[in-house]
C-alpha cells in the first residue's frame, strides 16, 4: 500500500491542500506539530514507520521537503532511513521520486539536499531576526516578555508535547508512568498535560 504524510504546525491548520490523494488505496498520517519536532517523535511518523516495517507500506508521499524536518542532517537521515528499507518517496512540489529503479536517485538527493539546506537557513535567519528584535525592544523598555502570573495558552502548551497527547487520547492508554517514560518527559508533566485535556 501506498502512503501519504501530512504534517501541520498547529491544530488549526488546515490540511485539505496537503492531502491530495494520489491513489484510491493510498493511506494518510497526518501529524499536528510544529515542524521543529524530528520527525521520529512524532505520533503518526512512528505509525507510519511501524506500518513500513510491517511491509504494510511500500511506497511515501509529501508535498514538499519540509514536511518532514526542519534540520537538514534529520531530513537526510530519515530518507536514508527509508532507502534502507527500500521505500520510494515522491515529493510533490519537486516532482521526483528518490528511487529510480531501486536505486537511489542522485538528482532527488542533490536538490533535497540543497533545499533542505535553504529551510534551515532560513528558519535560523527568521530565528535570528526574532532575537534581534527582542534585544532592540528591550533596550527600549518596550519589551518585557512575558506578564509575571500569566501563561501560555493550552493550545500552545499541547502542541509541545505531541506525544503525550497521542498516548493520552488513546481508547486504552498507558499509565501516567509508562507515557513519562515512553516520551521522555516526567509523571508531573504527563499529569498536566492530562488536566488539560480533561478542561477542554
Amino acid at each position: 500500500m501506498k502512503a501519504r504524510y501530512v504534517r501541520v504546525s498547529t491544530l488549526n491548520q488546515k490540511t485539505e491542500r496537503q492531502i491530495v490523494k494520489q491513489y484510491p488505496d493510498e493511506g494518510i498520517y497526518i501529524d499536528k506539530v510544529s515542524g521543529s519536532i524530528p520527525f521520529s517523535k512524532r505520533p503518526e511518523a512512528l505509525k507510519l514507520m511501524k506500518d513500513i516495517i510491517e511491509k504494510k507500506i511500500n511506497y511515501v508521499s509529501i508535498s514538499s521537503i519540509d514536511r518532514l524536518d526542519r534540520n537538514t542532517l534529520d531530513v537526510l537521515q530519515t530518507i536514508e532511513q527509508l532507502h534502507s528499507m527500500n521505500i520510494c518517496l515522491k515529493v510533490d512540489n519537486l516532482g521526483l521520486e528518490s528511487l529510480t529503479n531501486r536505486k537511489e536517485n542522485p538528482t532527488f538527493k542533490l536538490i533535497v539536499s540543497v533545499l533542505a539546506n535553504i529551510s534551515e537557513m532560513e528558519r535560523d535567519s527568521i530565528l535570528e531576526r526574532q532575537r534581534e528584535g527582542i534585544a532592540i525592544a528591550k533596550a527600549k523598555g518596550i519589551y518585557k516578555g512575558r506578564i509575571k502570573n500569566t501563561s501560555e495558552s493550552t493550545e500552545k502548551f499541547l502542541e509541545k508535547y505531541p506525544n503525550v497527547v497521542s498516548y493520552l487520547k488513546r481508547k486504552n492508554p498507558p499509565t501516567l508512568l509508562e507515557i513519562a517514560k515512553l516520551t521522555d518527559c516526567s509523571k508531573n508533566t504527563v499529569q498536566k498535560i492530562k488536566r488539560k485535556l480533561n478542561k477542554d
